[in-house]
């Protein structure tokens, strides 16, 4: 049997375009650590620096699907260069100016300017989507780049916070600005595996958010985001908790482990069940290795659960994006799948704010909880999703 991890690389310019948005994408795990680290030593203040970090992200959540849903309409080169040169030279000036310890609002200002990015993720997968027509081939491309966005995030954090602890505080934060640059760069430079521009009457008017199934899956990636937020904070409490606090990078990385296996052993699979079926039985996987987590008494035991949790995310993931890319008309794949990222992003952060709040003010095991409920949430969402997939088969049968 083909591998095909190969299959998909046959076409000319997938590998490159691949490549590029792997550099392209590393500001995503990297820009908000490399901040927070940065301005938590130039201010001395984690406030400070957790809310202008918080003000950048949220933006881009915002920012991107507005970009994306603009990409689809005119094309990748004409909106990737003018708000990548836009983002990249507020974040170079929001750098000079906290080296010149400027007045605090023009870092907000700043930071805000630097959100309104391109989603890198969404603009790879619309080309996967652009040139691959084979379904199957189509999830092992959408699994590969899964798995490239987890390596971002075990590679990023860390060497943003390595190269302004160790070099200069803006160190961190500028390498990321100068990989983004160069990535799209790169990426909108390969006009062949561009996809083309899909006309439509109502492609002035419509949102992908009007689309049910976009709505859905959106809601169970934010579901699953903040399962990863509560994971991000409670690996650190929890570890802190017995007297082992450098313990909590092993745990966050065994968790990416998992996924990144998940996420390749996922596309090499020729799966023989409907997506919507795979996504009900991947989010009750999540909520079993979620409601393990109230068992775990030990670092050690944590790592374990953790990575079996890790196992669920990538391939819930690569299934939703597979449904949304079914279920859109290519006009709108780009903000579609921008949606997805952007709701995983907001979990992201909102789970680990609300994991903070219950670890300070209960107790880390009761933490534990807030990845359950979210758990939960993943299961009845995907179950409805399902039904409503049925449902609409039905009314096209009957028709």
């Amino acid at each position: 049997m083909n591998n095909p991890y190969s299959e998909i690389f046959k076409i000319k310019g997938t590998k490159h375009f691949s490549c590029a948005g792997f550099i392209a994408r590393m500001p995503l795990s990297m820009m908000a650590i490399g901040l927070i680290t940065m301005l938590s030593q130039l201010y001395d203040s984690y406030w400070i620096a957790g809310s202008i970090a918080a003000l950048f992200t949220f933006t881009m959540a915002f920012a991107a699907p507005q970009l994306s849903r603009l990409i689809d309409r005119v094309g990748q080169r004409k909106v990737v260069i003018p708000a990548a040169l836009f983002s990249a030279v507020s974040a170079l000036a929001l750098l000079l100016l906290s080296y010149l310890q400027a007045p605090l609002w023009s870092l907000y200002v700043l930071a805000m300017c630097a959100g309104i990015m391109p989603s890198v993720p969404a603009l790879v997968r619309a080309r996967w989507s652009a040139i691959q027509s084979d379904q199957g081939l189509l999830n092992t491309a959408y699994s590969f780049e899964s798995v490239l966005d987890e390596i971002t995030f075990v590679i990023g954090p860390p060497l943003a916070i390595a190269l302004s602890s160790l070099l200069f505080p803006q160190a961190g934060p500028l390498l990321a600005v100068i990989l983004f640059v160069i990535g799209c760069i790169w990426l909108v430079s390969q006009q062949d595996t561009e996809p083309k521009i899909e006309q439509s009457e109502n492609q002035t008017r419509t949102s992908a958010l009007a689309n049910s199934t976009v709505k859905l899956l959106s809601l169970v990636l934010l579901a699953l985001g903040v399962i990863v937020g509560a994971i991000d904070v409670l690996s650190i409490a929890f570890a802190q908790q017995q007297g082992m606090p450098i313990a909590a990078s092993l745990v966050l990385s065994v968790y990416a482990l998992g996924s990144c296996i998940a996420g390749f052993g996922f596309g090499a699979i020729k799966w023989r069940l409907s997506m919507p079926v795979l996504l009900v039985r991947f989010a009750m996987f999540t909520l079993i290795a979620s409601v393990l987590l109230l068992s775990v008494n030990h670092v050690y035991g944590l790592a374990v659960v953790m990575f079996i949790s890790g196992l669920a995310f990538a391939p819930t993931m690569i299934i939703a994006m597979g449904l949304v890319e079914q279920s859109v008309p290519k006009h709108l794949l780009t903000e579609a799948l921008t949606w997805l990222i952007t709701g995983l992003g907001v979990g992201i952060a909102g789970g680990a704010a609300l994991t903070g709040w219950v670890v300070e003010h209960f107790t880390v095991d009761l933490g534990f909880g807030v990845a359950v409920v979210a758990a939960a949430t993943v299961v009845l969402l995907a179950w409805y999703q399902k039904h409503d997939d049925t449902r609409r088969a039905t009314q096209v049968v009957s028709d």
